[in-house]
């Protein structure tokens, strides 16, 4: 790895012009410098792309959305390293070199896993970002930040899978034998601005590809989607009855996620069995 290595940040936008200010100007205020910006915008009618432009953010247009716009904009890319993040989210100043030193340290590093916290100003965030902290080192992580070299080996992201998309990538770069576990301690702030009934449309929207997740992934995939697995993450944890509000709330929601992914689910092996 050569000193300095140029790291392609690729954010996927769509009307993305409320967060996304906040987005680039916290990746040029990283303690490492030597970084480049790809936006790919899904013709957005806001000011998403007039906000890039002032700040001299290159953009690609594409009608492609999530995993496939990712790796549009990772293609277009000139960097060692790829950072994939969403329009919604902030860098905290030293995420980028954490990278890189974790990177060097770990001959067989092939994924960064960037934690992250939700922001926001409702009720449902405070859940969220509860929910969150129980997640390190358990497999509902995924790693953000990758060697250009193996995304390109593996294809990046799977394209028609949207359930659980973020970690095909990094799944696929473990199959080569590559570290994609390793945590730095810097965090993503993610803001979020969640209502219940959108919230769960997502969900269900997403469910409509859980199985093809599950074939393409089986043994991974079980444990993500089990419930008995998520749900002994918050039980054996003694901090999760620290705060009763919150960690019923976890309860419920997840309780609501799962009941709309899965109708979901049966909604998409449906359609995907008229087709074939």
């Amino acid at each position: 790895m050569k000193d300095n290595p140029l790291v392609s940040v690729v954010i996927p936008t769509y009307n993305s012009e409320k967060t996304l200010s906040k987005c680039l100007e916290s990746i040029k205020n990283q303690t490492y410098e030597t970084v480049e910006i790809i936006i790919v915008d899904n013709f957005s009618s806001d000011a998403t792309q007039e906000i890039a432009g002032r700040q001299g953010v290159r953009v690609a247009e594409s009608n492609a959305i999530r995993s496939k716009a990712r790796n549009i904009g990772m293609q277009q890319s000139k960097g060692y390293f790829i950072l994939s993040i969403d329009s919604d989210m902030e860098l905290t100043e030293r995420v980028i070199e954490e990278c890189i030193k974790t990177f060097q340290l770990d001959e067989i590093a092939g994924g960064i896993i960037i934690p992250e916290k939700s922001i926001g100003s409702n009720f449902l965030v405070e859940i969220r970002d509860f929910e969150r902290s129980f997640y390190a080192d358990t497999k509902i992580e995924s790693a953000r930040f990758f060697r250009k070299d193996l995304v390109e080996k593996v294809r990046g992201y799977e394209e028609d899978v949207v359930f659980y998309e973020e970690s095909t990538l990094p799944q696929k770069i473990e199959k080569l034998g590559f570290n994609v576990r390793a945590r730095i301690k810097s965090e993503i702030l993610h803001h979020e601005t969640i209502s219940l009934q959108k919230w769960l449309k997502k969900k269900y929207y997403y469910g409509k590809t859980a199985y093809k997740y599950k074939e393409k992934f089986n043994q991974y995939a079980s444990k993500q989607i089990s419930i008995f697995y998520r749900f002994s993450i918050f039980l054996r944890n003694k901090r999760f009855y620290s705060k009763p509000s919150l960690a019923l709330g976890v309860l419920i929601l997840k309780l609501l996620e799962y009941f709309a992914a899965g109708l979901g689910y049966v909604a998409g092996k449906k359609e995907s069995d008229k087709i074939n």
